[in-house]
């Protein structure tokens, strides 16, 4: 059983060395998979504060602009849109005023004229004496 056992005792120190071997190389793989990680994120952290940070603030400013200006072209809109509903309705009661008074003046002009049509008519017409109407048994 000697020859057994020393024959069956190298394989397994090889194989033992090289697990020991394949775990210090995944040992390494996940301390260099790290290391590139926290690289990575101080490259991303930086280009975040060189680039992007200011961009931001940029654009938070033009958003700040935008918002101010809409405001006020809102209220602006509300003014003008208040403006010509109450010049609208002015302008309602200044016609409804003048068609009352064009209508006063058409009538009283209307009525004058009427009058006068009647003097013309009952002085024309005393002259004439009106004939008395016709009999049925004076026309055979």
């Amino acid at each position: 059983m000697d020859g057994n056992l020393g024959s069956i005792n190298v394989p397994l120190w090889i194989m033992a060395v090289v697990s020991i071997l394949e775990a210090l190389l995944l040992i390494g793989i996940g301390v260099g998979g790290f290391l590139m990680y926290r690289r990575v994120m101080q490259l991303v952290n930086d280009l975040e504060a060189r680039q992007i940070a200011p961009l931001r603030e940029k654009v938070d400013a033009i958003l700040g602009d935008v918002k101010s200006v809409s405001a006020r072209v809102s209220q602006q809109t509300e003014r003008v849109d208040h403006a010509i509903s109450g010049t609208m309705g002015r302008v309602d009661e200044t016609a409804e005023k003048m068609k009352s008074t064009v209508r006063d003046k058409v009538n009283y002009a209307a009525g004058v004229v009427r009058g006068v049509r009647a003097a013309v008519v009952s002085l024309l017409h005393t002259d004439h004496r009106p004939e008395p109407p016709a009999t049925a048994a004076g026309r055979l």
